[in-house]
């Protein structure tokens, strides 16, 4: 029989928790199921999780199918009504092995139908030990959960409140991964600048990474991925500044640019604070480039507020921007709020994702003449330090360290020989 089949929606969080589900699915003998890691962060993307479920029914009409992640934890009903839905779990339940092990063939029609506790009484985050994805690169998950309530956002309720895996922990698996041949490490969650918030000490993320780059010193590259600016500690900007094996890459949760929608979306840090930070990481690490996510048509938002989200792509020096248009979250105070008009939405969309694209341009002509160390994703492609895709003439392989020069782009990646 087939291995497990997997679709995973939504972050990298996700893709890496789909990894540790699958040793235990197959630990438990779900060779031929069909499993399901669903988002929640917009309404759209439960729609299109729903529609993969009705699509992978199709393709697959006599295997079980089971529901998990942060949709499936924030409206399991939604799912246990769908036909093609054999099993939903929550997000606590499905790391655990034993609701894996309860799901064996024999016992998968005769356990509840939904398996979705309180994610909110979940205290404590385990370092599941994967061996990263491929050959290249490999992610660690250090926290998860949030304590923040944005006014917009669902996730809290589908993760539940921040909890850090203990520094010691995340060491240890560093070091195996390392020991297994990955030249580079992700330290990903949910809400990443909090870590160590619920540990002894109260240890920050900058302690976290120092520790990193001193007990593994044969670790080649660290990166960090999505962050809150505001919470950056000394630590982390001391890292920023003298590391070099820290990747001068850093992905901001920024929302807007407007400081009255800044509020109303009750995010803790205001225009000036960003740009500031932007300023600060550039002033110590000169080659640093940002991606930002960045909300178009929040309620109450007028043009006034929208150009200033716009003209943050530039006063903040951004090169990759993840543009998300508002969607309302059943349950959320900002879907209580006026509503912007759709078309606005869209419009306001468009043009920021415009304005990205011309950003990523300025950066990639930025880079031609410039010999980057590039980690191979594939035969022919891979990443700079500044997690810039770029593609080669000849098969390299998976995983490994060159030296290339960049010598064109084509709009989207550079080009590079060695």
């Amino acid at each position: 029989m087939s291995a497990p089949v997997f679709s995973t929606h939504g972050c990298r969080l996700n893709a890496y928790e789909s990894e540790a589900m699958r040793e235990m699915a197959e630990a438990a003998g779900l060779q031929g199921a069909v499993i399901v890691n669903t988002c929640a962060v917009t309404a759209e993307a439960v729609r299109k999780a729903r529609q993969d479920i009705r699509r992978l029914s199709r393709e697959n009409p006599d295997a079980p199918i089971i529901v998990t992640g942060c949709a499936a934890q924030t409206e399991p009903e939604t799912f246990a009504a769908m036909p093609e839905v054999t099993r939903v779990l929550g997000n606590s339940e499905k790391m655990r092995p034993e609701t894996w092990a309860s799901l064996t063939p024999d016992l998968i029609g005769r356990t509840e139908r939904v398996i979705v506790d309180d994610i909110m009484s979940v205290r404590e985050t385990a370092g599941h030990l994967i061996d990263g994805f491929g050959r290249h690169r490999a992610y660690v998950q250090v926290q998860n959960g949030c304590d923040h309530r944005c006014t917009f956002c669902i996730i809290p309720y589908g993760r539940g409140n921040s909890r850090s895996v203990p520094a010691g922990v995340v060491v240890d698996q560093i070091k195996r991964l390392r020991d297994c041949g990955f030249n580079e490490v992700v330290l990903t969650g949910v809400d990443l600048t909090s870590w160590g918030a619920d540990l002894p000490g109260t240890p920050r993320l900058g302690d976290l990474v120092m520790r990193i780059l001193k007990l593994v010193p044969d670790l080649p590259r660290l990166r960090i991925s999505s962050i809150d600016s505001i919470e950056a500690d000394e630590n982390l900007m001391q890292a920023i500044a003298t590391e070099p094996r820290l990747m001068p890459h850093l992905h901001l949760s920024l929302q807007a640019g407007d400081d009255m929608i800044l509020k109303r979306m009750k995010r803790r840090h205001l225009r000036d604070d960003a740009i500031r930070f932007c300023e600060d990481a550039r002033r110590l690490r000169p080659e640093i480039v940002f991606g930002a996510d960045i909300i178009a048509g929040f309620p109450t938002e007028t043009e006034a507020m929208f150009e200033n989200s716009l003209k943050l792509v530039q006063d903040c020096g951004l090169t990759f921007l993840h543009v998300f248009p508002y969607s309302a979250r059943k349950g959320t105070p900002a879907a209580r709020m006026p509503a912007v008009n759709g078309k606005a939405i869209k419009e306001r969309a468009a043009r920021l994702r415009a304005a990205g694209d011309a950003a990523l341009q300025a950066h990639l002509n930025g880079q031609i003449g410039r010999t980057h160390r590039v980690l191979t994703e594939g035969p022919r492609i891979g990443r700079t330090e500044q997690f810039t895709e770029v593609s080669f003439d000849r098969d390299m392989p998976e995983g490994t360290l060159i030296d290339l020069t960049v010598t064109a782009h084509d709009g989207a990646r550079l080009k590079g020989s060695e």
